[in-house]
């Protein structure tokens, strides 16, 4: 006579709806359309990632046993396109599908991993994937890790300790790598075995100007200040002229204008300090605090 229990039959069919709203990552595409203007190349591939990985938990739910799939990504474009960003909406997005333990990002640069003599680099690379292990480790300009013309550097050590993790620990570690496209490119091409870990590579466009403005607007929201109307005008002049200059960084060159914006708006306000201001007075960045700009005397 046999006891053994019978083993419960697996469903027949599988609801992808009831996953996706039990999972709540919609909430989470949902911030990532309203916080990030623009970047529509990227939103689509990170709802194709999310996607993946749904579909791939209702297998798992009706018997179909696979290896995970590979996690590990590449952020590609230039400075202030919210690869940052999106990186940690990445990281509640696997959370909640339980991919990763921790919604939790660890930004680290070549400094934070490499050291400077001989034993220093596996104890730093080894304590920043510590800090990480169950989330996300996000290595910004991560080709600055590979320096072949200098033959005493320690970044290839930092590169097969990582490399070895990625593979190891790949369940309970994602990799995003991040940087300029064409350093990136160069990078892989001289570390094939990083290249072959990752499977998703995400470029980000730079912002054109009306969503430059439209960045700048939610921005200043944020900050419970508010452009008069001649200084819209003005605003986007400045963009245009801004773009045009070397260092621009898209959103964080316009972060740090309505920051030098602000300056100035509290340093007018102060010099006719004995004068009663209202709350919209507090609030408004007038055309004349961002005409003071260099930019507009650098680019006249």
């Amino acid at each position: 006579m046999n006891d053994a229990i019978p083993a419960e039959p697996k469903p027949a069919t599988v609801d992808l709806e009831a996953f996706y709203q039990r999972s709540n990552i919609g909430d989470v595409i949902d911030a990532l359309d309203r916080d990030l203007i623009g970047l529509i190349p990227v939103k689509t591939r990170i709802r194709e990632v999310a996607a993946l990985l749904l579909v791939e938990s209702a297998r798992r739910s009706m018997g179909l046993q696979a290896e995970p799939p590979s996690l590990h990504m590449c952020f590609t474009g230039n400075p202030g396109t919210g690869k940052t960003t999106v990186a940690q909406r990445m990281a509640e997005i696997l959370n909640r599908l339980g991919y990763i333990r921790r919604n939790h990002v660890v930004t680290v640069s070549r400094d934070d991993l490499v050291g400077q003599y001989i034993g220093h680099t596996a104890p730093k690379t080894k304590e920043v994937l510590k800090k990480a292990m169950g989330g996300v480790l996000f290595i910004d300009e991560a080709y600055y890790l590979y320096r072949p013309e200098n033959e005493r550097d320690y970044g290839q050590e930092a590169i097969e300790i990582l490399l070895q993790v990625m593979e190891d620990r790949r369940d309970d570690l994602v990799v995003i790598l991040a940087g300029y496209k064409d350093r990136m490119d160069i990078f892989f091409k001289s570390n094939p075995g990083m290249a072959s870990r990752i499977a998703h590579h995400i470029d980000f466009p730079d912002y054109a100007e009306e969503e430059l403005f439209a960045i700048a607007q939610i921005m200043l929201t944020q900050m419970h200040y508010m452009f008069s109307e001649d200084a819209k005008d003005i605003f986007r002049e400045y963009i245009g002229r801004r773009m045009r200059q070397p260092r621009f960084s898209n959103a964080r060159s316009i972060r740090n204008a309505l920051d030098r914006s602000r300056l100035r708006q509290a340093n007018r306000l102060f010099a006719e300090r004995s004068k009663p201001y209202d709350l919209v007075a507090l609030q408004t960045i007038t055309g004349a605090d961002i005409r003071a700009s260099r930019v507009f005397a650098e680019t006249a």
